[in-house]
Parts: C-alpha cells; structure tokens; sequence
C-alpha cells in the first residue's frame, strides 16, 4: 500500500505566500496514484484563530483524488498554555467542526494507522490525559497488527531522552508515556512535521520521519537541526510487516525561505510594536 504523507502546507486565502506550491504539489499526488494521503498538521497559516483559513485549505485538499487523513498542527488548533494561541476548546472545537476529529485509526493489512494531536500534550490535565488513554487504546486494539503514528510535533529533535525544547518536541512528560506505550506494542513508525526539515532515523526499532514541510523552509530564524532543508513529501510503502520511507523533493515546488516573509505572515511581537508605533 502506498501512503503518501504531506505536512505544513500553511495555505491561507488571505495570506497567499505558499498557496502556489499547491499546483505542483496536487499534479505529482495525482501522478503518484497513492492509496492514501495523511497530512501531518499545520494545514492552515492560522486556522487556529481564522476559520476561513481551514474552510479554504479543506477546499484544495478536496482536489485530491485519494482520500486523505489529517491531523492538525500548532497553527490549526493552538499551542501549548502561555503561547500566544494557547489550545482551548473553541479552537478545538472549530477544527472538530470543519475538519473532523483531530484524531484516527485506520487499518490496513497488517497494520493500524493512528493519527493524534500532539498539541494537546504537555498541558498536564484532562484534554492530555484524555488524548493519551485515547491512544493507549487505540494502540491496544491494534492486535496481531504493527502499528504507524503520524502526528504533528516530533517526539524528540536531538536524542530520544532530551529536556524540554519548548515549541519543537513533546514534553518529557508525554514523552515518556509514549515510550512506554511504544514498548508495550510493536510500533514500526513515527511519521511527523513541523519542524521544517527532512530527517529519517530510527529509535529502539521504530522508524521514524520528519516529512518535509510544503511551504517553505527556515534559515536563521532558529537553530540547526538534523535533516535537510528542502520541500516535498515522504511516500511509504507498507507490505503486511514491513514499512519503507521515501523522503522526496517534488518538482515545481518553491521552497520559500520565511525568515524573508516573517513579518507579513506571522509577525513578531517587535514588528507589531513597530506597525502600532508607526500608524499612531
């Protein structure tokens, strides 16, 4: 089974700077025929906060001829509490109403894919101890079946033990309960997003995947990290025991570099000083 895994596209109708990676993106998706599509979160530029941003990104989703499995990202539901679009239960709710659940099971032959939001985890209270008994069982259930995850955030950036990294990785917390239920179950993937780089490796017999990003790559804006910087997707071929990953620069992409449009898309505390400072 061929299962193509797409992520951060960050297509908006009002901020259209990576909506032009669509077309190419789309024309190879129909060219490759896959079986399924998940879409590792970060759908939107902000439908965390703008519905019209989901309501949009949906439509040129529904242009793809396979079906497609999405869970969302930080700028789809919100972050973690403190940050400036925390997760709460309107923004969870908005994403539950035009998407659908912001999580999956589907099996397959000789696995079961499971899909869940990992912005929820790290809160320490009920919507993450929910999301994780969710998924204890959704794993449980799997059987005699291998299993896959796909979520947004990775569960670690530079070593499976590391602290707390803030924005980029699950919480040591969460983390250590994934790995215990990763222990219990025979996982053979981990495919996730967000980090806008491209990365394969494996961690205690699990393979794991940083899908490129569909929008753009980030130069200085923050720290190196393991991988390449590029755009495009990841294709997985499943067999009934084993799962082989692909990571693929689609041709026709543009792989837009953001610390050069920051500002007009997601502006900074300081740029937005300067803007209020400058119109006053």
């Amino acid at each position: 089974m061929k299962i193509i895994q797409i992520t951060d596209t960050h297509f908006s109708p009002t901020k259209p700077h990576f909506n032009g990676n669509w077309e190419p993106l789309l024309a190879w998706l129909e060219a490759e025929k896959p079986d399924l599509i998940i879409h590792t979160g970060d759908l939107t530029i902000d439908g965390a906060d703008q519905a019209d941003d989901i309501v949009f990104s949906l439509t040129l989703m529904r242009q793809a001829s396979a079906p497609m499995l999405i869970v969302p990202g930080n700028h789809d539901v919100g972050h973690l509490p403190g940050s400036a679009q925390p997760v709460d239960s309107t923004r969870l709710n908005r994403w539950n109403h035009y998407v659908g659940s912001d999580r999956f099971t589907q099996d397959i032959d000789g696995w079961r894919l499971i899909g869940f939001n990992s912005l929820v985890l790290g809160r320490d209270d009920a919507l993450e101890e929910e999301q994780l008994d969710w998924l204890a069982e959704a794993m449980a259930g799997a059987g005699e079946r291998r299993i896959a995850l796909f979520t947004h955030k990775p569960i670690f950036v530079d070593d499976p033990q590391e602290g707390d990294t803030g924005y980029w990785s699950v919480r040591p917390a969460p983390r250590a309960r994934l790995y215990e239920m990763m222990e219990r179950h025979d996982v053979g993937l981990v495919g996730s997003g967000h980090l806008h780089w491209a990365w394969q490796g494996a961690f205690d017999g699990t393979n794991l995947i940083w899908a490129p990003a569909a929008s753009f790559i980030i130069d200085k804006l923050e720290r190196e990290m393991p991988g390449d910087r590029l755009v495009g997707a990841v294709i997985h071929t499943f067999d009934a025991a084993t799962v082989t990953s692909e990571i693929v620069t689609v041709p026709g992409m543009t792989a837009h570099v953001l610390d050069e449009v920051i500002d007009e898309v997601y502006p900074r505390p300081a740029a937005k000083a300067e803007a209020t400072e400058a119109a006053e």
